[in-house]
């Protein structure tokens, strides 16, 4: 059995209407077109399969490597059947639906199950008229929900916010969102496709017909008590320069900004390390070029402590299991 290694993957594009050609500062790779508005770095999700890209398990899927590797890959969160995080780069030339996840307990009644969908978004870049809706407005009900999707005005019950670069917002199943245009995110999230669509603003699809919505499930699903959501205000760690944006029940999310080597992982948990800006070298990274922004890396838990590098300074996102 080959040993793991730090892994890189080839990423998954998707292309909706609300996409454009942004994902090309974040160094992918783009056919023809103005609608690539999603890049898959990491996720095992049924037919959605990473795979590597360099060294002895080149070709192989991430659901491969779960099967195959488990211990090796997780450490001492050995037990899951899939991977069970999913980190994507987003490109909104076009505000998205208003839309709202399940969570663990009501997705696992799908068919066929899912997870539910825990979320975390930091804003790598805007517009001028960039705002996402993150949460509904104090004091919205269901009545008044209702009645704004009566009245194909649904936006006006949703929290509008103008974000800046830098910001993160974190996102619990059950509250309503939508992110806006003009907007490159960054996103963690649990491994799940389930997605409500509560309101598309009227718009229709490629073929001409409106998009389909899921007003029912969506009500279901929605946490009234909730309220607005904020921008997170990041907490030191005990690490220099390392930020922690997010420590939620499904997972960890920090933010690092160094000039100095430093070492990432050795405490026997995998780590995804998404580059944002500048550029790191990776200690036994068998591709052999240094991650610039947009690149991502899966550092499995039997790797230990991995060596990275900046040259001159880099920021990058870390994400792990709780």
């Amino acid at each position: 059995m080959r040993s793991l290694y730090p892994l890189r993957f080839r990423p998954i594009l998707r292309r909706y209407l609300w996409g454009s050609r942004r994902l090309e500062s974040l160094g992918k790779q783009l056919g023809p077109g103005n609608d690539y508005a999603e890049s898959w770095e990491i996720v095992d999700h049924g037919a959605d399969q990473s795979v590597v890209l360099a060294g002895p398990l080149a070709g192989t899927t991430l659901g491969e490597l779960v099967k195959s590797h488990a211990r090796e890959l997780f450490g001492r969160d050995v037990g899951y059947p899939s991977f069970p995080l999913l980190f994507k780069f987003l490109d909104a030339n076009d505000r998205l639906s208003v839309q709202v996840h399940p969570d663990d307990a009501r997705a696992a009644l799908l068919d066929p199950p899912d997870l539910g969908k825990m979320e975390a978004w930091v804003i790598l870049d805007k517009e001028p008229r960039s705002f996402l809706y993150a949460g509904l407005r104090r004091g919205t009900t269901l009545e008044i929900l209702a009645g704004e999707l009566e009245r194909h005005t649904a936006e006006l019950s949703c929290h509008r916010v103008e974000p800046s670069v830098g910001d993160c917002y974190f996102l619990p199943p059950g509250v309503v969102h939508a992110i806006g245009p003009g907007l490159l995110v960054a996103e963690i999230q649990q491994a799940s496709d389930t997605t409500y669509r509560l309101y598309d603003y009227d718009r229709v699809g490629p073929d001409g017909k409106p998009r389909t919505l899921h007003v029912d499930q969506a009500l279901e699903c929605i946490d009234f008590a909730h309220g607005p959501v904020h921008a997170q205000q990041p907490k030191p760690t005990h690490v220099p320069g390392v930020q922690c944006l997010v420590n939620c029940e499904k997972f960890v999310l920090n933010r690092g900004r160094s000039r100095s080597p430093l070492k990432i992982g050795g405490d026997e948990q995998f780590h995804i390390l998404a580059v944002i800006d500048g550029e790191l070298t990776l200690a036994g990274d068998p591709l052999g070029t240094p991650l610039i922004a947009g690149d991502v890396a899966l550092l499995p838990a039997v790797v230990g402590a991995v060596e990275v590098t900046p040259r001159v300074e880099a920021t990058w996102l870390e994400a792990k299991l709780p």
